[in-house]
């Protein structure tokens, strides 16, 4: 499927019809266990749900297509993937150099799930080469990179950050939540695994978990996957399909939420109520022209700070109707957050922490006069 564009790929990698129905969406196989000819004679390698399913490696095949990638695995949740690729690379020791704007949990995982193993964290302004050429020690192992990063939008030039990270013997991971493979493939800018909360636009309907780490080569796919197999954080064969399902429909749907959220964006920069609108999209975007450059299109996420502070803040958060107040992003339907005291609550307190006058949106794919309609009402009412 290499040869195919992305929105063919979407549909068509890990997707063939069914041999014996000629079905033409593959089956679920809502299976624990798999009857084997002989002792160890796997059918097709299949021995157990935990160690591989039919309808999980489907979506695995449609990931790596997405990516670019060689191989890809899917896990239960975004944290249970990264958990797994940290656990796979890492030993006592090591260092990872993460990004200061990054999602909550996974500042959680390195620094109270992973610290106490004996992984050292520090958090630097990725955008700055010199401070990531300074952050990095001999102990290095791995740069961890979220383009565009939650919830404040920041902008990291990928290829030079790789090629900073490679010099260092350094492995380059970047976090491709936001983005989505349908406006950045990170793995063609010299990451070596990108990884998903497949929750957010991969799923796209509000509606299941999963995470994936997809591979730029085999170097470390073996690690990765005992992590999976002796762990067992697998995604369970119907989230598999439901996720599969949601990417078929990838393209056209980041497309509109795009459309919309660019919208949006400029809309609230005319607005004197905010006092900083981050979007990449905005040509006054610190990070617009790289974004430009390494992305096809801007996303669906940006963030508003109230100039009123955080009680307005709280109060615009509270007072939508179209956006619902709730945790998670890349659903159809669009939702509005208060990330310091939600999706960013594990950073307070700490250098992460979120602006307290900032609320997040992720623009659905609704009408975008009736979401702009309900950004104005909800200013009416602070």
């Amino acid at each position: 499927m290499s040869d195919h564009a992305f929105a063919t790929r979407a549909i068509h990698a890990g997707q063939a019809p069914d041999p014996t129905t000629g079905s033409i969406i593959p089956p679920i196989y809502q299976a624990s266990t798999h009857v084997q000819d002989g002792i160890g004679g796997f059918r097709d390698g299949y021995e157990y749900n935990r160690a591989g399913n039919p309808t999980r490696s489907s979506l695995e095949v449609q990931l790596a297509a997405l990516e670019g990638g060689a191989n890809a695995l899917s896990f239960a949740s975004g944290l249970a993937a990264e958990d797994a690729l940290l656990r796979g690379i890492l030993t006592p020791g090591d260092h990872v150099v993460l990004g200061n704007d990054v999602y909550g949990g996974t500042y959680r995982l390195l620094t109270r799930v992973l610290a106490p193993w004996g992984v050292e964290t520090s958090t630097i302004e990725l955008s700055d080469l010199d401070a990531v050429r300074a952050a990095i020690r001999p102990e290095t192992r791995i740069v961890w990179v979220e383009t565009p990063s939650n919830p404040l939008l920041k902008i990291v030039d990928i290829s030079a950050v790789a090629e900073i990270a490679h010099a260092a013997g350094a492995v380059l991971v970047v976090d491709n939540t936001f983005a989505s493979p349908a406006l950045q493939q990170p793995l063609s800018l010299g990451a070596d695994l990108v990884v998903h909360s497949t929750t957010k636009y991969l799923g796209g309907h509000s509606d299941v978990l999963g995470g994936a780490v997809v591979f730029g080569d085999d170097r470390f796919f073996e690690p990765i996957k005992f992590q999976q197999f002796a762990v067992g954080a697998v995604s369970a064969p119907f989230d598999a399909w439901l996720t599969t399902r949601g990417i078929k429909t990838l393209a056209v749907r980041v497309r509109q939420h795009s459309e919309n959220a660019q919208a949006v964006a400029e809309w609230a920069a005319s607005r004197p109520e905010f006092e900083r609108v981050y979007y990449p999209g905005l040509s006054t975007h610190p990070g617009h022209d790289i974004a430009a450059r390494q992305m096809s299109g801007f996303g669906g996420m940006l963030s508003l700070g109230l100039a009123a502070g955080a009680d307005a803040a709280r109060r615009f958060a509270e007072s939508t109707e179209l956006f619902q107040l709730a945790e998670s992003l890349g659903g159809v339907e669009s939702l509005i957050g208060y990330p310091s005291d939600m999706t960013h609550a594990s950073v307070r307190g700490t250098a992460l922490a979120v602006p307290e006058n900032v609320v997040r949106l992720s623009v659905g794919i609704e009408d975008v006069a009736d979401l702009r309609g309900d950004l104005e009402q909800a200013l009416g009412r602070i």
